[in-house]
């Protein structure tokens, strides 16, 4: 009985297998070759640092603030010491904020993200899915972004195809 299903699965398990197509892209070589990609990515690389620099300023103060309390707590009355401590608190809590405001899950980093990278992403996803379509693959695996890839035929590669595909053509 065993033999019979084994025989079964064998015959017509394998024409499914074999009449499966598979490509990859790597999108990451994609986007590096999209001139608007390189453009959002140096304006968001522009937009982080100058962020980033915001509020490291921010912490800059309140370390100072910090280490002169320290320094002076012991000769201040218990009211200076309070409002000292209330003042590096609210600066604290102002630097936290401020860092979550540019750089939390649906900060001004991501939206500005999602306005300038996505519209780009979208475009290589539509001109992949065109290629799959024409070429008629049933997978397309992204060999980029911390894929489970472990190897990858490069004939298999179609990330040049899908660059022409969006009208870029590389040099």
């Amino acid at each position: 009985m065993k033999i019979i299903l084994f025989c079964l699965l064998l015959l017509f398990g394998t024409p499914f297998v074999f009449g499966q197509k598979y490509a990859y892209i790597d999108s990451d070589y994609i986007l590096g070759n999209v001139p608007e990609y390189k453009e959002a990515k140096d304006k968001l690389d522009k937009l982080a640092d100058r962020w980033t620099k915001e509020i490291e300023d921010r912490y800059s103060v309140l370390k100072v603030k910090k280490d002169n309390f320290a320094r002076e707590e012991v000769l201040l009355p218990t009211e200076e010491k309070q409002k000292r401590k209330d003042e590096i608190n609210k600066i604290e809590t102002e630097a936290m904020e401020v860092q979550k405001m540019r750089f939390g899950v649906k900060g001004d980093y991501f939206q500005k993200r999602q306005e300038l990278v996505k519209p780009i992403q979208d475009k290589v996803f539509d001109a992949m899915q065109v290629v799959a379509s024409k070429k008629a693959y049933t997978f397309v695996f992204d060999k980029a972004n911390q894929s489970n890839l472990v190897y990858a035929d490069p004939k298999l590669d179609i990330s040049d195809i899908v660059l022409k595909e969006m009208g870029i053509t590389i040099k």
